[in-house]
């Protein structure tokens, strides 16, 4: 069994046009993502060469891309698309997603919404 390590980007912002409601869509909001991915490190640890591994940098840039992207109603949806993304590096193994989105229009006071999902190459 393979021992998988865990690389994490947090925090990842960008401006979107998601939701169900047309003002979302027109006006946008802040969203943020973290993402989690279990990979094995090894390779990278033993060269010390980031070709080895997942850049953390160029996945951040992949995944502000896809929250600033083409709209969609559900979170789960955009959830979806950054784990299929990710899951596009062949190192990785298994993702966990979390999309905030801390403006929702919920007419109660409220610190943020979020949907979480995990994903793997055989899901």
């Amino acid at each position: 069994m393979t021992v998988l390590d865990e690389i994490a980007v947090t925090g990842i912002r960008a401006y979107g046009h998601h939701g169900v409601y047309p003002d979302e869509r027109r006006e946008g909001q802040e969203f943020v993502a973290d993402v989690v991915l279990y990979l094995s490190t090894a390779a990278a640890a033993r060269s010390d060469d980031v070709t080895d591994t997942v850049h953390y940098g160029e996945l951040a840039e992949q995944v502000a891309a896809i929250l600033a992207g083409d709209p969609v109603d559900l979170l789960e949806t955009l959830a979806a698309r950054i784990a299929d993304a990710v899951l596009g590096h062949a190192l990785v193994e298994r993702v966990r997603v979390t999309v905030h989105k801390p403006a929702a229009p919920i007419p109660v006071p409220f610190g943020d919404v979020t949907v979480t999902i995990t994903r793997g190459r055989t899901q």
